[in-house]
């Protein structure tokens, strides 16, 4: 049983409001240009007012985009929209200069602000950039609902004899992928560039047939080659229309695909393509659910592992604090987070392991103990029995570091890789503070454990920077160690938590 994007049911017996999941596609016109010697590297970050506390909330960013004041972007966002509610978005802009995380060290472009309901009432949301400036663009979002469809689809191409764009070199091709909308097309997936070549070979990718077509496999696909430049001005080498029915015939005559340049096309009587766009291997899947897993009669085994390095307690900070009365950050993030998930697990015992601290009878670090000091039965019942378990470990144990998480990961892979009738689905939730000291040993427990039925929940407390952590999250990029990519996303990453205080 392959892993599966975490997504937790609705209850039953709870009543819902009408509500669908649909999806947004952002686009950017005559955007601000906030770099000298380029043009700006944009992404667009979503955010939803949260009703119950009037605080935003963020939803998630897109790719940024080198080079460009006019971006279509790529990653859509996905959200649920309940008829009868008000919900308001804002969507912002930034020039993004470096590596950070952090939306405070980036160039702010623009934001704007309306209702969900605002957009789907309409083919296509337009409306100006409240920015620096006072032209600063406008943005263009689509909405479209979205089916139920959970086929993934793997496609590869190759390219022959395409059309030589650089006066210096060859071409440097790459592909980009559109679906057909009420308003023209709407890009989805792009290849990477490969350099200086006219018989391109693309790397295989996967990608959601609900993402590539939303599950219509008779809806007009637009494939568009482009000869890569720096300075994002692209140019066209030419284009060819298909369908994902016509793909999943698999490679063949009919799969090969004339690139044609219209504007060549026009000019050049004797033009006959710009080259050959081949498929060279396709597939089609179905990705399970973690809500399929548990309408299969899956079991769900949830364990909680807890950081105890000295970071924690640190000059005024202190979030290990013993005040039940006030529940520190971790008491407060097991109490929401585990809350939760319990409900999924059908014994509600826990194994909750500690790690960073030295442990009795003679002060040993350790990077994975059991925090109820039981090392034959680490389980703990219920939420509370964990809450229990962790106030008393607090007087017993000693924060030192570093902070390792590989060991926790490759113990719950251990234990999936035991249950292989299928059955089974494995949740790791890591509670921390920040930096991680272990990295490549992460990855590569990461890596591993993506071929076992493993999710892995990481929140992060406090304030300290977690940049690091961010990019275990494989929202936008596979997770890798020494070239072998992670099979799926199993690994979710949550910082919000570090503003929050739950109530006891």
């Amino acid at each position: 049983m392959a892993s599966a994007e975490l997504e937790l049911p609705p209850k039953e017996g709870l009543e819902t409001d009408p509500t669908t999941w649909v999806e947004l596609s952002v686009s950017i016109r005559k955007l601000v240009d906030a770099d000298v010697f380029s043009k700006s590297d944009p992404m667009c970050v979503l955010y939803m007012k949260h009703m119950e506390n009037d605080t935003w909330r963020e939803v998630g960013r897109t790719e940024c985009i080198m080079n460009t004041l006019n971006p279509d972007f790529v990653k859509k966002f996905v959200v649920q929209y309940y008829f009868e509610q008000k919900q308001r978005l804002k969507f912002e802009m930034y020039d993004i200069d470096n590596d950070s995380v952090k939306l405070a060290k980036q160039d702010f472009l623009g934001c704007m602000e309306c209702t969900l309901a605002s957009i789907v009432t309409q083919v296509k949301y337009e409306k100006a950039l409240a920015g620096p400036k006072k032209d600063s663009g406008k943005i263009i979002v689509a909405a479209e609902e979205l089916t139920a469809c959970k086929e993934e689809v793997t496609l590869e191409f190759h390219g022959e004899h395409l059309d030589k764009k650089d006066v210096i070199g060859k071409s440097d091709p790459f592909l980009t992928f559109a679906k057909e909308t009420d308003d023209g097309f709407t890009i989805v997936h792009k290849t990477e560039e490969i350099k200086n070549t006219l018989n391109p070979k693309w790397k295989q990718f996967t990608i959601s047939a609900r993402d590539l077509c939303n599950g219509d496999y008779d809806r007009t696909l637009k494939i568009v080659c482009y000869d890569w430049n720096a300075n994002g001005s692209h140019s066209l080498i030419g284009e060819f229309k298909t369908t994902l029915r016509d793909l999943t015939r698999g490679p063949g005559k009919h799969t090969e695909y004339e690139c044609i340049n219209a504007k060549k096309k026009e000019k050049k009587a004797k033009y006959k393509n710009s080259g050959i766009i081949k498929l060279v291997s396709t597939g089609v899947a179905t990705q399970n659910s973690f809500t399929d897993y548990i309408q299969g009669g899956t079991q769900i085994h949830i364990s909680i592992a807890i950081d105890f390095t000295s970071s924690n307690r640190d000059g005024n900070k202190d979030l290990h604090h013993k005040d039940r009365a006030n529940p520190n950050m971790y008491a407060s993030a097991i109490r929401a987070v585990g809350g939760i998930v319990e409900d999924y697990d059908s014994d509600r015992l826990f194994p909750v392991f500690g790690f960073g601290a030295k442990i009795p009878p003679d002060d040993t670090l350790s990077h994975m103990f059991p925090v109820n000091g039981n090392t034959l039965n680490p389980s703990c019942h219920g939420i509370d029995g964990v809450l229990e378990a962790y106030y008393q470990s607090l007087d017993r144990v000693k924060l030192h570091g570093p902070t390792c998480f590989a060991p926790v990961i490759r113990s719950v892979t251990q234990q999936a890789m035991q249950k292989s009738q299928g059955k089974d689905y494995f949740i790791l939730l890591i509670l921390t503070d920040g930096v991680i000291n272990d990295m490549p040993e992460t990855k590569e427990a990461i890596v591993n454990a993506s071929t076992y039925p493993v999710s892995i929940i990481i929140v992060g407390l406090g304030d300290e920077d977690f940049e690091a952590m961010e990019i275990l999250d494989g929202d936008h990029q596979r997770i890798s160690y020494k070239g072998k990519v992670a099979e799926s996303d199993i690994v979710q990453v949550n910082v919000t938590v570090r503003v929050l205080q739950y109530p006891h």
